[in-house]
């Protein structure tokens, strides 16, 4: 378990954590978003022991970041902000150091290596030195050295970064893979992330904490949760009729497609009839599950919904 009870963090006057309490239990993988200079690196930096807090605590499976960090820090696989390595080094040659750094037995660091260069993908450039690898790649490697011990706590600053497509997907897959019996807590800026990847999410803004739902719960706080959107030649004769719906409670036309929002259920049957009944030629008919940066936006921001 992760344990943080008031943890702060000052800059002088300048407040990058301020008062923050939380628990994660095994199986949850904590999305952790905010703008940037939020606070949300800091925080990394403080439960992996990079950062001593101003003031607080914080706890990784029972032992205290500051008065017990060599055992919290064992618990742990830290991917931060850069993945910073030693780019004069082969990546077998990094991963082989870091292997025997965690303290993982001699008999088994080249097992432990192979086992993470075949988990990321990383057969081609084993014998490459890390310096002249593409950003994705290193990013790669940076995720290798983090999970090389099996980590029961994983902290990933922004895992994606620089990563294509494919890799993307990759990289996602393995999260998925390591989640049911791991804490990971994923900071990162990327909302299609946290939709892919969490089971939770916490905003904070100005160090502090603003939110702390289920993806799902957040999709449900915006304006559009429920409603139902089309695209089509005449939105605006179109609105005028959808307007007249008992189950629509008002619409919306904006860069050329229109929005309609529930007045109850039953919303999107009852534009579908709508659309058949006029012989509207609708190029796209979508429902609105709700939008996850409108919420954001509306939270660290405190725009009205």
């Amino acid at each position: 378990m992760i344990e943080v009870k008031s943890l702060s963090r000052h800059y002088g006057h300048l407040k990058a954590v301020d008062d923050l309490s939380f628990t994660v239990e095994p199986g949850q993988v904590l999305g952790f978003l905010g703008p940037n200079g939020a606070g949300k690196s800091t925080t990394m930096k403080m439960l992996t022991g990079f950062l001593a807090p101003t003031a607080g605590s914080a706890r990784i499976n029972g032992h205290d970041v500051v008065a017990d960090s060599l055992a919290a820090r064992r618990c742990l696989g830290y991917l931060p902000e850069g993945a910073p390595s030693y780019g004069e080094m082969t990546v077998l040659d990094f991963l082989l150091f870091v292997a025997r750094a965690r303290g993982i037995p001699a008999r088994e660091v080249h097992t432990a290596c192979e086992r993470v260069v075949d988990r990321l993908n990383l057969a081609g450039v084993r014998h490459q030195v890390i310096d002249t690898l593409s950003k994705g790649f290193r990013r790669r490697v940076g995720l290798a050295q983090a999970i090389i011990h099996d980590p029961a706590v994983l902290i990933l600053d922004e895992p994606t970064d620089g990563l294509d497509p494919n890799q993307k997907h990759e990289v996602r897959k393995l999260i998925a893979e390591m989640a049911s019996d791991k804490i990971i807590v994923i900071s990162t800026h990327i909302l299609e992330e946290v939709q892919a990847l969490c089971n939770r999410v916490m905003i904070i803004s100005q160090g502090r904490l603003l939110a702390d739902d289920t993806p799902a719960g957040l999709i449900a706080r915006s304006r559009y949760h429920n409603a139902v959107t089309l695209a089509a030649d005449d939105v605006r004769r179109i609105a005028s009729v959808l307007s007249e719906l008992p189950e629509v409670a008002r619409a919306e036309v904006k860069e050329g497609e229109l929005t309609v929002f529930p007045a109850g259920a039953g919303l999107f049957d009852a534009v579908s009839r709508s659309v058949a009944e006029h012989g509207w030629a609708v190029s796209e008919l979508r429902y609105e599950a709700g939008r996850l940066d409108e919420v954001f936006r509306m939270i660290t921001q405190g725009e009205s919904a």
